[in-house]
């Protein structure tokens, strides 16, 4: 791999830079290419160092973001999060074509894939009734069901709002304005 690392708010050392492409390299079983470009960007935080990975591909951009207060801890989490991304493309990629999926990477052009794609085919359509409460209460909803979001009409001003879990933690919300 062609590596690239920076550092932001933080002197990449060589230890450092050697255990990434240490850990990194078990990456490289998913290429028969061997100049796959990688890079790295390590930011030093109030929480701890964030590492953000990203690897282009022909077929999509690998990317994966960890922050944790132990940097090398944080290296081993950003590599398994990008294992599982590669498996699950190589897992996809040989269920549609005959071709592994290493080859595909290494091609220079890539035929287009069926327009069978897993993300273009509508797996399934809900009707709802959009119950009205308070935020607490959809908040309560949500939890209790185990979901990530919840629809609801607001009972102070009518509108149709959606709230959901964030992925940093807290919660959003969303209102639609013209739900009347």
């Amino acid at each position: 791999m062609n590596y690239q690392i920076i550092g932001r708010n933080i002197e990449v050392t060589k230890a450092m830079e050697d255990s990434i492409k240490d850990k990194l390299a078990n990456l490289e079983k998913f290429f028969i290419v061997k100049n796959v470009d990688c890079r790295v960007v390590v930011t030093n935080q109030k929480i701890g160092q964030k590492i953000e990975v990203t690897i282009p591909t022909k077929i999509a951009i690998m990317r994966a973001e960890v922050t944790n207060e132990n940097l090398y801890n944080g290296i081993d989490e950003v590599v398994e999060k990008l294992e599982r991304q590669l498996r699950k493309a190589k897992t996809k990629m040989s269920r549609k074509n005959k071709e592994s999926f290493a080859t595909v990477l290494a091609m220079d052009e890539i035929r287009e894939l069926e327009a069978e794609d897993e993300k273009d085919v509508l797996v399934k359509t809900k009707v709802i009734d959009v119950e009205t409460m308070d935020l607490d209460k959809a908040i309560g909803s949500m939890t209790m069901l185990g979901h990530d979001f919840y629809i609801y009409r607001d009972s102070e001003n009518g509108h149709i709002a959606v709230v959901y879990q964030r992925k940093k933690g807290g919660y959003g919300l969303i209102e639609v304005e013209n739900s009347n």
